[in-house]
């Protein structure tokens, strides 16, 4: 088993989910993704929670300095959450929705994101290099398909995390369906609204074809939001351990001292360029599926479905929910 990141041959291996040395629970092999998401879940509520201290309002001693959050990071994270909030959210699904699935959503944020950030940091590659120099293994005779670190890895370029995430986003759309519509609204949504539902009987020969289309959208739009995910992170990942790989190509393949040192540093500079454009990647696609999720649940409000659309310019006016911007 490669040691090192550079000495692998095929840098898929270190993107691909693996179990973990010989760790089972109720006979089910525990994966590399599963103690990354528990772990990262861990570490994020424990830096919400001393992002909210510092954004508590002070004492009344400070004037006007109490407002202010107290520390760099406390923010950040209010700029973050104030930003995605009344520029992102509350546009698309109105203040009412935003208030009542803002804790979700941006739960949904600060999670992806997370998990995106963990998957840059080379925690394996951290770990086998500790195994090598203190020549301590958690695990005996560990085959190339399980992996013997502790924590780590790409949990995000896993499809079965970023598919749970989509189920997840998935039942808290159609419960915002049913909430807001009830069965027999819901039931209109997926036949075209209650205009064509209502309309001429001539309309009628249409709705089937129409209701087939939205029953298959309601499963396509998750699967959209988890492969979405899963892809870009792969293709990241994968672009980046390609090229810190080059210098390894190089030395195996006895070019000499100049040849390998060249490859070397271009590959490392390409390496760290592209990892600056991952962690833009990383922050834009926890923001797409936040957002995303956002839209499917607006599409499901009950102003999008109340005869006539009456009121709707001043319902976009008053509460930022532009219906034709949201079904686009």
């Amino acid at each position: 088993m490669s040691l090192f990141l550079a000495n692998s041959s095929d840098p898929v291996s270190h993107i691909v989910d693996k179990p973990i040395g010989n760790w089972r629970l109720f006979d089910v092999d525990i994966m590399l993704s599963m103690v990354t998401v528990l772990g990262s879940a861990i570490v994020l509520v424990l830096l919400l929670i001393y992002a909210a201290k510092g954004s508590k309002t002070g004492q009344a001693s400070l004037g006007n300095r109490r407002y202010l959050p107290a520390g760099k990071f406390s923010a950040l994270v209010e700029v973050i959450v104030v930003y995605l909030r009344d520029e992102m959210l509350i546009p698309v699904m109105g203040a009412r929705l935003a208030a009542r699935y803002l804790s979700y959503l941006l739960s949904l944020f600060f999670f992806i994101l997370i998990l995106n950030i963990v998957g840059l940091i080379p925690f394996v590659d951290v770990h086998y290099a500790i195994y090598h120099f203190t020549g301590l293994m958690p695990f005996d005779n560990v085959p190339e398909s399980k992996t013997a670190a502790l924590f780590g890895g790409a949990a995000t370029a896993s499809i079965s995390v970023t598919a749970a995430l989509a189920v997840i986003s998935f039942f808290v759309v159609q419960v915002q369906g049913f909430r807001e519509l009830g069965i027999g609204g819901w039931l209109e949504h997926l036949c075209g609204g209650r205009e064509l539902v209502r309309g001429s009987i001539f309309l009628w020969l249409v709705i089937p074809i129409i209701f087939l289309v939205e029953l298959g959208g309601i499963f396509v739009k998750p699967a959209a939001l988890a492969i979405r995910l899963f892809a870009n992170m792969v293709a990241g990942h994968t672009l980046l351990l390609t090229l810190l790989g080059f210098g390894a190509v190089a030395l195996n393949a006895d070019l000499g001292f100049f040849a390998v040192s060249g490859i070397t540093l271009v590959s490392g500079v390409g390496a760290i360029l592209i990892t600056f454009l991952e962690v833009f990647v990383a922050v834009l696609q926890a923001f797409i599926f936040m957002f995303l999720t956002a839209v499917f649940i607006s599409l499901m409000a009950h102003e999008e479905h109340e005869e006539g659309h009456e009121g709707e310019g001043a319902h976009g006016e008053n509460h930022g929910h532009p219906t034709a911007a949201a079904h686009s």
